[in-house]
């Protein structure tokens, strides 16, 4: 009987990550093709479709923007979220709990509706569409989880340190540097690559709010409009690396942030 639960299991193991992960299998191997269909039989392995794509000067300014996009607003996320959650961990303020709940109302909400929020209010406001207020709404986004990822890890032993720190004369700037950050260095770490790994793949709030300088997701739905093409799977194996890489770095930061 056990016998039989552990083959039931391995099968349904199997079923479970053959789901998850043959989409991504078939992107990556079709990426290679070397013929202009993506279609079997499989012709290959060739680089052909990753070379259009990094000779194409369209698909790498949106890569690039990308990139500057992801790692602008990730780091002012971290930087408003860990001052946010500083504040309300080390101080007493009125109604801290309600607070608390505002800046994370956004992880319930879903990003089509900030997005046409921030769209009406930029427009309102008549600030056109760019990749900078796609980064504000990135922001917006990524916020509430660096809050809530550093908050949690304010423990009391911080506090004690940071005590010690002022009562040895150091002023509040230097004990926010010198002794909070190193500290919820690992926490920080793992807030900023999950943020920008949300920032990498977003589409809805890039595309409602950019207008001809464009992120890379916005690329690849333009491309898709098209019907299939090769380059496609290429760029979708590059999106899909990067957030791999991403992702390994965010596990390594929680495997340092548990040993410490």
């Amino acid at each position: 009987m056990r016998a039989l639960v552990r083959i039931l299991a391995s099968v349904y193991a199997l079923a479970v990550y053959g789901f998850i992960f043959l989409p991504v299998i078939v992107l990556v191997l079709f990426s290679l093709q070397a013929t202009s269909f993506p279609i079997p039989p499989f012709t290959g392995p060739s680089l052909r479709w990753y070379e259009a794509v990094l000779g194409d000067a369209r698909l790498t300014t949106a890569l690039v923007n990308s990139v500057a996009v992801a790692l602008l607003s990730s780091a002012l996320a971290v930087a408003l979220g860990f001052l946010a959650a500083w504040g309300l961990a080390r101080h007493h303020l009125p109604r801290s709990g309600l607070m608390r709940g505002l800046i994370t109302l956004p992880l319930t909400v879903s990003y089509l509706i900030i997005g046409m929020g921030l769209l009406i209010l930029f427009n309102t406001a008549g600030i056109p569409k760019s990749l900078s207020v796609a980064g504000i709404g990135h922001v917006v986004i990524n916020l509430p989880l660096c809050f809530a990822i550093t908050y949690s890890q304010m423990g009391d032993h911080q506090v004690n340190l940071e005590r010690a720190a002022r009562d040895l004369g150091a002023s509040e700037w230097k004990v926010l540097l010198l002794v909070s950050v190193p500290v919820l260095w690992p926490a920080i770490f793992a807030a900023f690559f999950l943020s920008m790994t949300f920032s990498w793949d977003e589409f809805i709030i890039s595309f409602l709010l950019t207008r001809f300088d464009t992120t890379l997701p916005v690329e690849i739905w333009n491309l898709l409009r098209s019907g299939l093409n090769p380059r496609t799977n290429a760029i979708g194996s590059l999106v899909f690396g990067v957030s791999i890489v991403l992702a390994l770095l965010l596990e390594l930061a929680f495997l340092r942030r548990n040993r410490t």
